[in-house]
């Protein structure tokens, strides 16, 4: 088995898969859900699983928006939106509205997929343990996570949530330990968000990687390595 600084990066495109491929088949209702309120897809869609939970502080939005523009007005003119005085962003109304409808609609696709594999594959019946598991992840990363991950962990859970909506809400969290993890690598390499994305590959990109991992790593190590060899074998048959 790997130690757990290479799980870190042996699972890392697993639980990206199995998360975007939910949230790629949820968006045709999104869009309609949203086309029927005359607003756009916004970020409540993709933060849906802190800002339902909390409002979020103005420097994770920024590292969770590093990437972007970072505009914002958008949001604020639709009304889904609003900024206090201390930079804080809070969900209106329509905003937590819009946020639930994001979770359950990609909820309710993952369901769609992971019951269309193959019956030999466990599907749907792994998806409570696998939930299960990342939950501790989530918990034992809050030590090490840094603004984005602890701006959405721990994540929204309605009382009613299935399997489903837990683990899909728990991976959109868990994402962000590793995202954090790598801004933090590139930073302390003295790059920018424009100098990570224009970075070759070769030896500095390579050390930053090798830094992401070693940040990343220790939110793994509250299971034991049954788990984790348990955690990256269900979420890999998954299908999707």
């Amino acid at each position: 088995m790997e130690t757990t600084v290479s799980y870190a990066r042996l699972i890392r495109p697993v639980i990206d898969r199995v998360y975007v491929a939910a949230r790629w088949a949820a968006r045709p209702r999104m869009e309609a859900f949203y086309a029927e309120r005359g607003v756009d897809l916004g970020y409540e869609n993709s933060f849906f699983s802190g800002v339902l939970a909390r409002p979020m502080p103005a420097d994770a939005l920024a590292d969770g928006l590093i990437y972007t523009d970072g505009d914002m007005s958008r949001e604020l003119a639709q009304g889904v939106t609003k900024v206090d005085a201390e930079g804080t962003w809070h969900l209106t109304e329509l905003g937590r509205e819009l946020a639930l409808f994001a979770q359950r609609a990609t909820a309710e696709a993952a369901e769609e997929l992971w019951s269309s594999g193959p019956s030999m594959l466990p599907g749907l019946a792994a998806v409570p343990r696998l939930a299960e598991l990342v939950g501790r992840v989530l918990e034992h990363g809050l030590a090490t996570g840094g603004p984005a991950f602890r701006a959405m962990t721990p994540p929204y859970e309605p009382d009613d949530a299935s399997p489903a909506m837990l683990l899909t809400t728990r991976l959109g969290s868990l994402r962000h330990h590793r995202a954090d993890a790598h801004r933090a690598a590139w930073r302390a390499a003295g790059l920018t968000a424009d100098g990570i994305r224009a970075l070759p590959d070769g030896p500095e990109r390579a050390a930053i990687e090798a830094e992401t991992d070693r940040r990343d790593e220790p939110a793994y190590a509250v299971l034991s390595e049954a788990e984790r060899e348990e955690l990256l074998a269900g979420l890999g048959a998954l299908p999707g």
